[in-house]
C-alpha cells in the first residue's frame, strides 16, 4: 500500500497520512521530520511539507531533515515542499505602501507566529537556497511550481494581499 505522508498537516485527507510534531486529531504518527526513524528506508511514495522546514535551524537541522526525506522516499518518489518566500516577504517588508501594521503581519510571517515553542521560523528559504539545499542532499527534477492545491487550507496558495508568499517546490529522488 503507498504511503503518502503530510509532513506538519492537520488536515486530514483519505490516502495520507499526517506526521507532526505535536500530538492532535487526526495525527498519525507524532515526530519531528528532521529524524524519521519510524519510517523504514523507502517506504513512502509521496511526502508533501508545507511551511515546515523554516522551523529548522540551517546549520545542521535542515539538511538532515532532508536527508531523512530522501532516504524514506521510494526511487521515483515526489517531494512537495512549501516555504514562506523569502525573497517575497522581503518585497514586502520594505513595500512602502504598506502600514506599519501590514509590515508587522509581514515581519511575522518571516520569523513565525510565535505562539508556542514550535511556531519559531529558524531560516529564511528562497529559491537558490532551497533548490541548493536539494540539490547538495541528492534530490532531482527540482522545480518550482505556483501552488499545489491538495488541501482545502493549502499553505501553497497562501497570500497577502493580492501576492502569492510560498515557495513551491517539487523534487524527486532518483
Amino acid at each position: 500500500m503507498a504511503l503518502r505522508l503530510n509532513i506538519g498537516g492537520i488536515e486530514v485527507r483519505e490516502g495520507w497520512k499526517i506526521l507532526n510534531i505535536q500530538p492532535g486529531p487526526g495525527v498519525d504518527y507524532v515526530g519531528n521530520c528532521a529524524t524519521l526513524g519510524q519510517f523504514a528506508e523507502a517506504s513512502v511514495d509521496e511526502i508533501y511539507a508545507a511551511h515546515v522546514l523554516e522551523h529548522l535551524g540551517y546549520q545542521q537541522e535542515l539538511a538532515g531533515a532532508l536527508r531523512e526525506m530522501r532516504r524514506v522516499l521510494i526511487p521515483g518518489g515526489v517531494l512537495r515542499l512549501s516555504v514562506p518566500d523569502l525573497d517575497v516577504l522581503c518585497r514586502l517588508f520594505v513595500d512602502p505602501a504598506l502600514s506599519t501594521d501590514q509590515r508587522f503581519f509581514v515581519m511575522r510571517m518571516m520569523f513565525g507566529g510565535q505562539i508556542d515553542e514550535h511556531d519559531f521560523h529558524r531560516v529564511g528559504l528562497n529559491w537558490d537556497f532551497l533548490s541548493g539545499y536539494l540539490a547538495k542532499t541528492g534530490f532531482h527534477e527540482i522545480k518550482r511550481v505556483a501552488e499545489f492545491g491538495l488541501f482545502p487550507a493549502d499553505c501553497s496558495a497562501m497570500q497577502f494581499g493580492d501576492r502569492l508568499i510560498s515557495l513551491n517546490v517539487v523534487a524527486r529522488k532518483l
